[in-house]
């Protein structure tokens, strides 16, 4: 039978090197390469992702907008990993679990936008509940996301790495201070809300791992639910999901740590709070069901195969 070919435009990158890693060991699939020499010869590209049966495009958003461009084949799945595509009606969201008619059409389409990191989490904490109209979709939702260093890509990743590095990269930085973080937009339009949330993100001294926390009150929650109701609403959307699951009560410990799901594909959602307040939580790895990990499995279900074929679960 033979073999998916898969053509990498970005491959020398983070999240390249992240899906390069999780399919190179696959019998299914043949990884179609580009000399070094010539990644920037755009006669190259362009064959190369038309010989491919998908191309995940790992690229910055304007380099991304350009070499779809360069994709001439039918036939071609192509998954995009920047921000360029995700609230393009033309693409489709790459979030299998929003519901099952995402899943289907995420089977169908040739044209797929992988999330973003921290859009992930926040997806998948608010997404169901104002589906189920525990949430009200017409508010500000307050969220912080604690990341790993990893996301902001190479630069970033020398900066942390460096032995004389800036100490005040010891503490974590709070980023994006105007409020218009660029994973707004799909944020918004995936959980059907009419206002942007209020997000901040934080970048800390760890390389991987990434826990997007919503807080809800009262005048949020429209039924005023609790953090039980909260957490059987998750537990019931993601039942039989194979990537996230819903913690079946508040955290054991007295912390949450960013970095717990670390180096897996998989997410968890924790509910948990007093007093009319309920805090959610989704633990993941900003590279694994944040980036490169969800880019795979988004290939699995268009492809028909195994959902969680050459992933790391946790």
């Amino acid at each position: 039978m033979p073999r998916t070919r898969v053509y990498i435009d970005g491959q020398s990158g983070t999240c390249g090197l992240e899906i390069a890693d999780r399919i190179a060991a696959r019998d299914d699939l043949e990884l179609l390469r580009i000399e070094d020499s010539l990644r920037r010869d755009e006669g190259e590209r362009r064959r190369l992702m038309n010989e491919a049966d998908v191309v995940f495009l790992c690229l910055p958003d304007d380099a991304a907008r350009r070499a779809v461009l360069l994709v001439e084949n039918p036939a071609t799945r192509v998954i995009d990993a920047s921000t360029a595509h995700r609230v393009d009606a033309v693409w489709t969201y790459g979030l299998p679990e929003l519901s099952k008619a995402q899943r289907a059409a995420i089977r169908s389409s040739r044209r797929i936008a992988n999330p973003g990191c921290h859009a992930t989490g926040f997806v998948a904490c608010v997404a169901p509940l104002v589906s189920a109209g525990i949430v009200r979709a017409d508010r500000a939702l307050p969220c912080f996301s604690i990341t790993g260093y990893t996301g902001g890509g190479k630069q970033m990743i020398a900066d942390y790495e460096s032995e004389g590095r800036d100490r005040a990269l010891d503490a974590p930085g709070i980023y994006c201070l105007t409020l218009t973080h660029k994973h707004l937009p799909e944020m918004r339009a995936a959980c059907g809300l009419t206002r942007d949330p209020s997000f901040l993100p934080v970048v800390a001294d760890f390389p991987r791992g990434m826990a997007t926390t919503v807080m809800l009150s009262d005048d949020l929650l429209p039924g005023h639910a609790d953090a039980t109701e909260i957490r059987a609403c998750l537990a019931d959307h993601y039942a039989g999901q194979p990537l996230v699951t819903v913690a079946p009560g508040a955290p054991e410990g007295p912390r949450i740590h960013a970095n717990a799901l670390a180096g897996t594909d998989s997410l968890r959602l924790y509910a948990y709070g007093s007093g009319g307040r309920t805090c959610v939580t989704a633990l993941f790895d900003n590279l694994g069901k944040g980036a490169s990990g969800a880019a795979v499995q988004n290939m699995n279900v268009a492809l028909g195969i195994e959902e969680t074929r050459g992933l790391r679960l946790a």
